[in-house]
């Protein structure tokens, strides 16, 4: 299997850009290079995956950034909601 070198940087700076906004967005500070890189992949899968449901298309850096970025934050949405996502909290 043949993996492009520039798709593949294009794939990791759209993660990064999407999961670091999505990070400051839901949770006001990101968690880390390597984490809003994958959250901003996984986000771009979904976001593609909810663009398409709704018959829309990224095909600029912009419009892949922005469906990465809507499709990051519910995923993080979708975190907090199952518990993963809120950190310590303290019981009284």
């Amino acid at each position: 299997m043949y993996i492009d070198t520039t798709n593949l940087l294009v794939w990791i700076l759209v993660g990064l850009v999407a999961g670091f906004l999505a990070a400051k967005v839901m949770t006001g500070h990101g968690f880390g290079i390597i984490v809003d890189i994958l959250v901003g992949i996984v986000g771009a899968f979904l976001g593609g995956f909810l663009a398409g449901l709704v018959g829309l298309s990224a095909t600029t850096l912009v419009a892949q950034i922005i469906v990465a970025f809507i499709g990051a934050v519910v995923l993080l949405m979708l975190l907090r909601l199952v518990g993963l996502g809120r950190g310590r909290r303290r019981v009284l």
